[in-house]
């Protein structure tokens, strides 16, 4: 193994362990004691019910991710890229369909040896701890629908970036780069429309007191909103959410069945005010901007590594390629992707907080968003007192303990 090699190989495996480590200060941090906040809220069955969903998931999230890492190293160590690669180079298809069946075969192979877990987690942890409302029709539906969407989305994109570093030369990256840009912001357009109605029901919400509520405040604010929508979430699970979706005039907020069914009209109202913070405060304009640098920064370095000797003897190819450069430079990133994942964790918990800020400001029922906040982790069995190393690695929203004391600092109430 080759320099390559050894970096590809320690990083992914120095990273599976610091995540373990952080995995065990989470598990050790666990209070028997319920925090003040949450005393009305947790009764002890649903607080030792909380710890040990944390306990479950994280031990199977463990053992997933090992699974993961065994099987890579396997196939890798086995000469398995360079098998699978001689295997679809004998078609004689041609590099860009021998590219697409290649890409698409490891993608399938990872997503098929990931399943078991996937139904494991739904329909037996899920399941035991009262969450999971999936039946096996609506999953194979689902995993039906993903793969179309990948053929009919992801196979032609993959077609386009694989043919502009296979024939655009030196300034094949900012091709890919600009075009890439331009696809997302489609996709960012239309999927509210055309992805999101196939695998949930989307209908307006009804007149009402929330309705009138929600518009009043959208009004007050200078929030244009252009529909208000209650989405099936029960369908699939009995936790709760809420989410912005649109540009521009064409906004719209979709409240999960469940999270109407278990919070008053002023909690809603909260839980609309932080997510207005964000648009307000350019967040998903800021993440939109971070994500597209962060693209091009890929492409970028993607070229500079594009059919690299070296590269491929580290992972035992004999043949270089345009499409085994885009596998083998991914898995050369990861560490890099994960470090960048840290820094833009610490910036959502930062945009977080403000748009809890906007919320108290602009809804002067800072304690309805509490309230809101509360329920919620009660509802999702959340971990109430996470590790700070855990919440560092893994956050991207601040612990919810520490969101509620800064609401009621801003607000000027008193912890009940």
């Amino acid at each position: 193994m080759n320099g390559y090699g050894l970096i590809v190989f320690w990083t992914l495996l120095l990273t599976f362990f610091l995540k373990v480590f952080a995995d065990i200060l989470n598990l050790a941090s666990s209070r028997a004691d319920l925090p003040e906040e949450f005393q009305g809220v947790f009764d002890s069955d649903a607080y030792r019910k909380s710890q040990e969903y944390l306990r479950v998931t994280t031990g199977f999230s463990i053992a997933e991710a090992a699974f993961e890492l065994a099987v890579l190293f396997v196939f890798w160590f086995a000469g398995g890229f360079d098998l699978l690669d001689r295997f679809f180079r004998g078609f004689g298809f041609g590099t860009l369909p021998t590219g697409l069946l290649y890409i698409g075969s490891i993608l399938l192979l990872n997503a098929t040896a990931g399943l078991p877990f996937t139904l494991y987690r739904t329909f037996v942890i899920e399941e035991r701890f009262g969450f999971n409302k999936t039946t096996p029709a609506v999953f194979a539906g689902d995993t039906l629908k993903s793969l179309l969407l990948a053929l009919l989305i992801g196979a032609p994109a993959l077609a386009l970036l694989l043919s502009f570093f296979g024939y655009a030369g030196d300034s094949a990256w900012l091709w890919a780069w600009g075009v890439f840009v331009l696809l997302t912001l489609i996709l960012q357009y239309v999927a509210p429309a055309w992805i999101m109605p196939l695998f949930n029901r989307f209908e307006p919400l009804g007149d009402g007191e929330l309705k009138t509520a929600i518009l009043q405040y959208a009004q007050r604010t200078g929030f244009p909103l252009s529909g208000v929508f209650v989405i099936d979430g029960s369908t699939r699970s009995s936790k709760a959410n809420a989410f912005f979706t649109g540009f521009g005039h064409r906004k719209r907020i979709a409240l999960f069945d469940t999270l109407i069914a278990n919070h008053t009209v002023e909690e809603l109202v909260g839980v609309l005010a932080h997510e207005t913070g964000h648009f307000k405060k350019r967040h998903v304009v800021i993440n939109m901007v971070l994500s597209m640098l962060n693209l091009g920064i890929i492409f970028f370095l993607l070229s500079l590594f594009m059919q690299n000797r070296q590269l491929f003897d580290a992972f035992f190819m004999s043949e270089v390629s345009v499409y085994g450069s885009l596998v083998f430079f991914m898995l050369l990133y990861t560490p890099v992707e994960f470090l960048l994942s840290i820094f833009l964790q610490v910036l959502s918990r930062r945009h977080e907080y403000e748009a809890d800020a906007y919320a108290v400001s602009t809804s002067e029922n800072g304690e309805a968003l509490v309230e809101a906040l509360k329920k919620l982790s009660r509802s999702n069995l959340s971990n109430l007192t996470p590790h700070p190393v855990y919440v560092f690695l893994n956050y991207s929203h601040p612990p919810v303990v520490d969101r509620i004391r800064r609401i009621r600092q801003m607000s000027g109430s008193g912890v009940s």
